[in-house]
């Protein structure tokens, strides 16, 4: 239950709108600016405090924090300061250091997901009577470039952090290419529900609010599998966030098949102790995950075999989002040649970190965090797949019209791999897609 709390509020954290959502964001009053320096201070010090690395990696943050501080007195907006105190922590160039800014009481849906599927970017999925239905976006679509901006590997992430924390926007303005390769120019409307500001958590109904939230999340989150007989288990694990008795369950169910597909797509990771627990559970002995390359030592990463392991055929899948921990115990098991990897290449997204709640003011508080890399993960073949992630055994890559289609290749060929026969239209009905309540 805490672990699952924690880990609703840094979602919840980390996609909470920003103070001012239009546009056409008030002028920044003298106030807000000292209280935005005040946030780049404190940001500053705790980085230079906890990162990792005392020497940055090269980066002089000294002339970083001056730059950004000497930026925020010539903004023009509260957002704009905000920007630049994400940029002051960008410069770092580390998936795992990040500013988690103040949050607002609103909602904000854009209607419509999209996804890198090796180097192009496709829309994945559109909410029914959302405004981006309306105006045509569909499945299968591919996003040429968002607000003006050409989209790339390195570059989705960080438009999805600006439009969903730091900048969201009443609307974006979208360039689309359909299968039949038309392209067409479109602006989607965002829906924005507001919600009521939680300020004492010992009031029932908030509190309850909150419950009800946390377990609408535990529901998207959740484990879900499909059996054919005692052939074939696929596992789709959501994230890495359960206790021993949680995969002592999960992988008792898998034991009882020959072979499984560990399905990892999405997947951003979580808890160490879970990738712990999973590993041990599939490889029978003990294994060497990594080093943890923190700032004043090195300490080994190993998860203990179980001995009552599952001992059947592993097929692991991945994608673009496949980040942090999954990429590990994909890579693990290629180091390992504990069974074979299928999908697109990982995000590159895997160092240490912990998550540092802020406050400032009395009257009127104001709430915000920041991640901090604490350690490098390096794995046993001596290699980071920060900024590199995982190259698959088998790089297989749906295309416009399989997603256009719900068709699913990879699952259907990871099947073919473990001897049942599934088709990529059988595979994509498997789990459907669930949009978050309205």
């Amino acid at each position: 239950m805490e672990k699952r709390l924690i880990a609703w509020i840094v979602l919840t954290f980390l996609c909470g709108i920003p103070l001012f959502l239009t546009a056409q964001a008030p002028t920044i009053s003298s106030f807000d600016r000292q209280r935005a320096q005040q946030m780049l201070k404190v940001v500053n010090d705790e980085v230079r405090k906890h990162y990792y690395d005392p020497k940055f990696h090269g980066v002089d943050l000294d002339k970083e924090f001056a730059e950004a501080k000497q930026r925020i007195d010539k903004v023009t907006t509260m957002n704009m300061a905000l920007s630049n105190i994400a940029n002051f922590l960008d410069s770092l160039d580390d998936s795992h250091t990040f500013f988690l800014p103040p949050a607002h009481p609103i909602r904000l849906d854009y209607g419509w997901q999209y996804l890198m599927v090796g180097d192009r970017c496709f829309i994945t999925q559109v909410r029914a009577k959302s405004d981006a239905e309306a105006k045509g976006l569909k499945p299968g679509d591919q996003v040429l470039a968002i607000n003006g901006i050409p989209l790339s590997r390195d570059i989705v992430w960080k438009l999805q952090y600006m439009y969903g924390a730091l900048r969201p926007q009443p609307s974006l303005k979208v360039v689309l290419q359909d299968p039949a390769g038309k392209q067409r120019a479109v602006e989607v409307a965002a829906r924005i529900t507001e919600l009521k500001r939680v300020t004492d958590l010992t009031n029932g109904a908030d509190i309850w609010g909150i419950i009800r939230d946390m377990e609408s999340y535990d529901h998207f989150a959740r484990t879900r599998f499909a059996e054919y007989g005692d052939d074939l288990i696929v596992m789709r694990l959501a994230e890495f966030a359960f206790t021993p008795a949680e995969v002592g369950t999960m992988m008792g169910r898998v034991r009882k098949h020959k072979a499984l597909i560990l399905d990892l797509r999405g997947n951003p990771g979580g808890s160490v102790e879970t990738l712990d627990f999973i590993a041990g559970d599939l490889f029978g002995k003990d294994v060497k995950i990594a080093d943890r390359v923190g700032r004043k030592d090195t300490k080994p990463q190993v998860a203990k075999g179980s001995h009552d392991y599952f001992s059947g055929k592993l097929i692991v899948l991945i994608d673009s989002r496949s980040a942090s921990a999954a990429e590990v115990l994909a890579r693990v098991t290629q180091i390992e040649k504990r069974g074979a990897v299928l999908g697109d290449r990982s995000s590159g997204s895997v160092m240490e970190s912990r998550h540092y709640s802020e406050r400032m003011g009395a009257d009127t508080v104001v709430f915000y965090g920041i991640s901090i890399t604490e350690a490098d993960v390096i794995l046993s073949d001596g290699k980071s797949l920060e900024h590199v992630g995982v190259t698959p055994d088998e790089l297989i890559l749906p295309t416009a019209v399989d997603i256009a289609g719900n068709l699913d290749p990879v699952l259907a060929k990871a099947a073919d791999l473990a001897g049942v026969h599934l088709t990529p239209a059988d595979a994509g009905k498997l789990f459907p897609y669930e949009w978050p309540p309205d």
